[in-house]
């Protein structure tokens, strides 16, 4: 305190007084940015805020204190940071900040824009934002997961250190930075080109062109979205005016590339080729039932049951099926025993 003059001390005395207003203005900008991010449905990393404190400010003045005339000329007394998974994420947080707060773009940065062609580093977008009914402005720093990563080490490797480092050091430095930033833009690239690869396969699977669509994770639930088992669900249902309860099929998919399917026509096919079948098995096993509720997967497993039965698996291949859908347990073998039973006189069985 002893090495700040008069002024830099009337600097400090304002913003003792100031400092339950700062806390209101983080707070409302805090809520505010919240919001938007809530109505945008965008995920981020984080969302920071603080008030600078005392000790903080009072460096600041020791340093640079002849540069503010009053209090409301410093304008990170409140800071706010959002870290974003994407690049472009930051980009449309800020358009959603030039909408909440006016702007001071004479004293906002774009670091990410000030490198040259050759020099990677610090990469961030600072805006100073200004709220009505306040005198003083905030920082609003925008910035992904992988440059908050590279601001922190490289502070703590630099800054902190209070020595100068050497060539070969800053030169692995940049290196890293330049890795960090082809790694964010090839992210953001993965997302974009992941999206322009759902909405392809949409516009196939909704043009019934399935044969073109290979199967995973992805197509195969943008398939069951157009509900082709609904039909047979329903018939089984009907047996004992059974409610379908919802039911995963993510295990499914390991089982239909095992049963040669490697595109959505494969499974459309497959779906149709053995529907009758897999309908006539539930009514044998539900008709002397009362079970009351069933799961939406039935049909679909009752089409694998009869096409691993119909091309000789055996029970084998239906405990391989159960183990698969149940994970390994002892039950498998007498479940596979089970079924296998209640097929037995079914006419799939004797094709």
């Amino acid at each position: 305190m002893e090495a700040l003059d008069l002024h830099c001390r009337m600097i400090l005395d304002e913003y003792r007084e100031s400092v339950p207003t700062l806390e209101r203005m983080k707070d409302q900008a805090l809520a505010m940015l919240h919001d938007a991010l809530d109505n945008s449905g965008l995920i981020v990393t984080a969302v920071e805020a603080r008030v600078k404190t005392e000790s903080s400010l009072a460096g600041k003045l020791a340093l640079k204190g002849a540069k503010y005339a009053m209090l409301s000329d410093i304008t990170d007394l409140v800071g706010l940071r959002i870290i974003t998974f994407y690049t472009d994420d930051v980009d449309r947080i800020a358009s959603m900040a030039e909408k909440l707060f006016e702007i001071d773009w004479h004293n906002s940065v774009d670091k990410r824009r000030l490198h040259q062609l050759d020099s990677f580093g610090y990469n961030s977008l600072h805006y100073i934002c200004r709220m009505p009914g306040y005198d003083f402005r905030f920082e609003l720093q925008l910035r992904t997961t992988l440059q908050h990563a590279w601001a922190a080490i490289n502070h703590d490797t630099g800054y902190k250190s209070g020595i100068e480092i050497p060539r070969d050091y800053m030169r692995r430095m940049n290196r890293l930075a330049g890795m960090l930033e082809m790694a964010d833009d090839e992210f953001s690239r993965i997302r974009t080109e992941l999206a322009d690869y759902r909405r392809r396969v949409q516009t196939l699977v909704q043009n019934g062109q399935l044969d073109d669509v290979s199967l995973d994770g992805d197509t195969f639930r943008s398939y069951l979205q157009a509900k082709p088992l609904d039909r047979l669900n329903k018939r089984i249902a009907a047996i004992n005016q059974a409610e379908i309860q919802d039911a995963p099929f993510d295990h499914y998919l390991r089982v239909l590339k095992a049963l040669k399917c490697t595109t959505l026509g494969d499974v459309d096919r497959l779906i149709k080729r053995y529907e009758e079948d897999a309908y006539l098995l539930a009514r044998h096993q539900l008709g002397n039932t009362d079970l009351d509720i069933i799961s939406s997967a039935i049909g679909l497993q009752n089409i694998c049951v009869v096409c691993i039965l119909s091309t000789g698996g055996g029970k084998i291949g239906l405990e391989r099926l159960f183990d698969v859908l149940n994970g390994h347990n002892s039950q498998n073998t007498a479940l596979a025993e089970m079924t296998y039973n209640q097929a037995s006189s079914l006419p799939f069985m004797n094709h």
